[in-house]
């Protein structure tokens, strides 16, 4: 919950400073991007690697890292503006906490509750996380309009001391995976897997059409509330946590009424109902229209997010989860691909039409590969 509160924070104030300095929708796009970009260089390696540790203490570990981080670029925002570049640096480094968190953690959750309860366990941590993109959009704005993008980092690194101190409150000792040998051939075994098994092939595949043509809209929420919807700093967070609402509340449905038949229907489900969203958000004349569209976006979004780990969870063989996992994270890691396009074309056509028409391609994707998904 602390680590996405702090992600949605920065990404909403970076992206409004970003915005403000360039008035450029590619660059807001681009940092955007650089959030996602190293897992998929690095997502499946990440995997692999992580097994070779106690992963309590690597998590510990990475989370310190972010959080000298964040405590950097405020220090060096009290002094003066903050350069694109090391916006686009700081956006990176978060990128590569994502990419080691998303394994280690949900190996984390499993062993913790097993296999039976982890449909349920992956609502209540998307439940968690999404609770924050309540808080973190709309704190991130306030902060950018009241101190500054200073105070929005400072609060990172003061709440990624809390989620250490969380993580170290693990009671279990959760040690290395027995016979961790060379990285490169572990992962290419788990990638192997993934081809071999057609509901992880296909899980994967609707991975990639998710956040190739869904999820980069987050980017472009700032650009249209400021030009479309005539929105103000304050106004930007508030409007992006209604996202964050309706994942919430999506993520509680889930853990309390889920069962496992309904696993395939929610995930692909999940993606074509979030892809009208999008277009509804790009089409709003209004803020409360556009919420309403977020809201949308946010309980499809809460769909997709918890079974996408369950399925792979659940599919993948014990000893490989968390490499599989890790492969996982770099179909989350093509997102840049769409981050890129989605900003180029807004740059050329508006971001409203560019997101229509993302939209609209990304639901055609999802019919046309019909007969893949089928098996999930």
């Amino acid at each position: 919950m602390v680590t996405t509160t702090v992600r949605w924070l920065e990404t909403v104030a970076v992206g409004i400073v970003v915005y403000q300095q360039t008035d450029s929708p590619f660059l807001v796009a681009v940092i955007t991007m650089l959030r996602l970009l190293p897992m998929g260089l690095f997502g499946a390696f990440l995997g692999a690697f992580a097994e070779r540790f106690d992963r309590r203490l690597t998590l510990a570990g990475l989370l310190g890292l972010l959080a000298v981080t964040s405590a950097a670029l405020s220090a060096i925002a009290w002094t003066g503006p903050l350069d694109i570049w090391l916006l686009a640096l700081g956006a990176f480094v978060n990128g590569c906490g994502w990419a080691t968190d998303n394994p280690l953690r949900r190996m984390i959750m499993g062993e913790a509750v097993g296999r039976d309860r982890m449909a349920t366990a992956m609502a209540l941590d998307v439940g968690a996380a999404n609770a924050s993109r309540m808080v973190g959009p709309t704190a991130g704005g306030l902060l950018l309009a009241g101190i500054g993008i200073e105070g929005a980092f400072l609060l990172s690194a003061i709440l990624y001391l809390t989620a250490i101190a969380a993580t170290l409150a693990v009671h279990s000792r959760l040690p290395p995976s027995p016979g961790a040998g060379a990285i490169l051939g572990r992962t290419w075994e788990a990638i192997a897997i993934v081809f071999r098994d057609q509901r992880l092939a296909a899980t994967m595949l609707v991975t990639v059409i998710y956040n190739v043509f869904a999820w980069p809209f987050t980017s472009m929420i700032p650009v249209i509330a400021r030009d479309r919807l005539q929105l103000g700093p304050e106004g930007v967070g508030i409007l992006t946590s209604f996202d964050g609402i309706g994942a919430f509340a999506g993520a509680l449905a889930l853990a309390m009424w889920l069962t496992p038949g309904w696993h395939a229907r929610g995930y692909v489900g999940g993606v074509a109902v979030y892809l009208l969203g999008v277009i509804g958000f790009a089409l709003a004349p209004d803020p409360i229209l556009a919420g309403a569209a977020l809201l949308l976006t946010g309980l499809a979004g809460a769909a997709f997010s918890t079974l996408q780990a369950t399925i792979v969870y659940l599919a993948a063989p014990t000893e490989m989860r968390s490499r599989v996992l890790g492969v996982l994270s770099v179909c989350i890691g093509t997102g840049p691909i769409g981050f890129v396009w989605l900003g180029w074309l807004a740059s050329r056509i508006g971001a409203a039409e560019a997101m229509v028409i993302t939209g609209a391609l990304g639901l055609l994707a999802l019919a046309a590969t019909q007969p893949l998904w089928r098996r999930i």
